[in-house]
């Protein structure tokens, strides 16, 4: 059970600290495995429920999303930027978000469940963070997906799975989120997408905003 977590969390971790757009598909992909892994690692006993939402994981999430986001990127032209801003402050509150979302995790469940609740808390401050610091559309697509698998990660912490229709709804969100997020972020043919400024740094070292000088 701990190793897909761990798989899990690398995937959510590594593509923001050093990935750019390009690999996201790539990572998302990772996540799906994983969260299919941890699903039937947490109850082996094979049942209709247990193997539609496994079949879900794999067909929507491992295999439609990563679809769908690489289509996206591609047109849009804009697979070399980076998910999180390359500066040691944007670093250094992602490692103090990852830090405190496990100390919450240790704080809120037992101790079986607490790498995996840490990994959901982790997941979804890093979602959260990447929303805060990055004006790319595809970029802040890619964290509503990572904060939607791990939210059915979290499914895995308990005893017995969602029932049908709460799986179902969960389903639904996340293939509206899909939907709606390719069909406002895929641009008409010959739309041409503006290139985002560059940062301006001052000589004190200080990054301001191009419109501001």
């Amino acid at each position: 059970m701990l190793l897909p977590v761990v798989v899990f969390l690398l995937s959510a971790v590594l593509p923001v600290f050093f990935g750019r757009l390009r690999s996201a598909p790539f990572w998302v992909s990772v996540q799906a495995l994983a969260l299919a892994w941890a699903l039937s690692a947490r109850h082996p006993e094979v049942t209709m429920h247990s193997l539609i939402g496994v079949i879900e994981v794999l067909l929507v999430r491992g295999a439609l999303a990563p679809w769908l986001l690489r289509r996206v990127i591609e047109r849009r032209g804009e697979a070399d930027l980076d998910l999180m801003p390359s500066n040691l402050f944007a670093w250094a509150i992602a490692v103090a978000l990852i830090v405190l979302a496990f100390e919450f995790g240790g704080a809120a469940v037992s101790e079986t469940g607490t790498f995996t609740m840490g990994v959901v808390g982790a997941t979804v401050a890093i979602a959260f963070l990447v929303l805060s610091t990055n004006e790319s559309p595809p970029a802040q697509w890619v964290a509503l997906l990572f904060m939607e698998n791990a939210l059915a990660l979290f499914e895995s912490l308990l005893p017995d799975p969602w029932a049908l229709p709460v799986h179902g709804s969960l389903s639904l969100v996340y293939l509206l989120t899909l939907g709606v997020g390719a069909f406002l972020l895929t641009p008409s043919p010959g739309t041409r997408i503006p290139a985002p400024e560059p940062a301006v740094v001052d000589e004190a070292g200080a990054v301001e905003p191009r419109e501001v000088l």
